[in-house]
This record gives structure tokens, sequence and C-alpha cells, in this order.
């Protein structure tokens, strides 16, 4: 929060000259709020099935009416938000089964992915895997849920940089925030499942892959990670309450 305080200020201490935000800025703004906002779904603090105007979008987010407009637009398009004209916002109902379709598409482009950032991978690209590797493995025992949510969206966006094929950041990104969410749900609420240790190994194996270059090793391992995925749907299917898929459900008698 501290952060985003700080970035805000920022971006309104810097304008035009002539007192409006520059273009640039303007696009900080939209950003900053998309991420606010795929933040707050990740985590489920916008419930999935849950109704609200895009007044009160703004004043959950702290953003004004033309970030969070832009925002919601994008987010309807990565099928996350559903506008509804007159009536206003909807956030999409998780579908377990329209996820678990979905994951075999996430694995075929992963690969492809993967195996363009293993091969152009730079000097720098490299390195910052190298950190994020070291940081993962000193605070394997003790990150947090939202630690390693944070974490996982830099290893993302790394990854999609070394790749270095703008057109895969926008297909790509949705469906690392759909199942960022899916994880989320799923450690935080899933009995006995709180531990992070599985899958930040797998990351760690795809960290040191695209660090070393090795490509083969870079696709295995992003497989191994969807594989990982997969089995969480199993769990899911059975054992997860559906007002937490979908917080329009009625609960049970006693629930």
């Amino acid at each position: 929060m501290a952060r985003r305080k700080r970035a805000l200020e920022v971006v309104r201490n810097e304008d035009d000259g002539e007192g409006k935000p520059s273009r640039r800025n303007r696009l900080n703004f939209f950003e900053l709020a998309y991420q606010r906002i795929e933040e707050l779904l990740v985590h489920c603090e916008l419930k999935p099935g849950q109704f609200m105007t895009m007044l009160e979008l703004q004043h959950i987010t702290g953003f004004g009416r033309t970030p969070v407009h832009h925002a919601v637009n994008r987010l309807s398009a990565d099928t996350l938000i559903i506008i509804r004209p007159r009536h206003g916002l909807h956030i999409a109902p998780i579908d377990l089964a329209r996820e678990r379709m979905l994951l075999a598409l996430r694995r075929d482009m992963e690969r492809f992915v993967v195996r363009l950032a293993a091969d152009r991978a730079s000097l720098s690209h490299r390195n910052q895997a190298l950190h994020i590797e070291r940081l993962l493995r000193e605070r394997r025992a003790t990150l947090t849920l939202d630690e390693f949510n944070h974490i996982d969206r830099r290893i993302d966006a790394l990854v999609l940089e070394a790749a270095g094929e703008p057109f895969l950041v926008h297909t790509l990104r949705p469906l690392h925030t759909l199942y960022r969410r899916i994880g989320y749900i799923h450690h935080r609420f899933m009995p006995g499942q709180a531990d992070l240790s599985g899958t930040i190994d797998h990351h760690l194996a795809i960290l040191a892959a695209v660090a070393s270059r090795r490509v083969d090793d870079a696709v295995k391992a992003s497989d191994a990670l969807i594989d990982y995925m997969g089995e969480m749907f199993t769990g899911m299917e059975a054992g997860i309450d559906p007002r937490l898929l979908d917080c329009s459900i009625e609960p049970l008698l006693g629930a």
C-alpha cells in the first residue's frame, strides 16, 4: 500500500506544464489501476460473483473514474469482470471446468514462451532470474502467500520480457491472473494446502533453467508446473466451498 501511494504521488506531481498529467503519466495511472484491481481479484477481495458499481470500485482502489474505467475495460476483455450496462459491474464467477480446460492452452503457450526466454535470455535477464531464485531459496520456509504472489508476478514478467515478443504479454497475462487466483484459493482455503514449498520448487526449476539457458529443461519445468496446477483442480472440484467460486450462491442451511 505504501509503495502504491508513493507511486501515485510521483504521477500526480509530474504534469505537462499546464497543470495536467502528461500522456505518459496518464498511462502510468491506467497501469497502476489495472495492477491494483488485478491484485484485488487474485486475493478475492473482489469476490467472484460480486456485483458492484464503478463508483464503489473507484473508492476501493483510490483511483479516479478514467483509470478505473480503462482498467475495467481491459479486465472485461480478460473475462475477469463482466460489464452490465445500466446495472454496474459483475466480478466473473470462477468456472473450474472452464479454467481446467484453459490450462491446456496455457501449457502450450508457456512452452512456447519459456523456450524463447531460455534461448534469448540476456545477461541482465539471467542475473534477475538468479536474484529471484536466491530470494526464493532464502525465504522458502517463511514466505507468505501474498509475498509469493508478488514474486510470482515478477517471474511471469521476467520470462515474458526475456522471450522478447510483446504480443505474448497481452495473450498470457489474463491466464496468469486466472491461475494466480486459483492458486490463492487453493492455498488459502483448501484444508491442509497452506504449504507453498511445492509451487516454490516448480518456480525455482524454471528460474534455474532460464538463468542457465537450458531450453529443454525450461520446457520440462514449465510442464511440471502446469501438471502441479492441474492437481489443484482435482482437489478443489470436490473440496472447495462453492461460495468461494461464486459469492451469489446461497449458503446451505446451517452453513
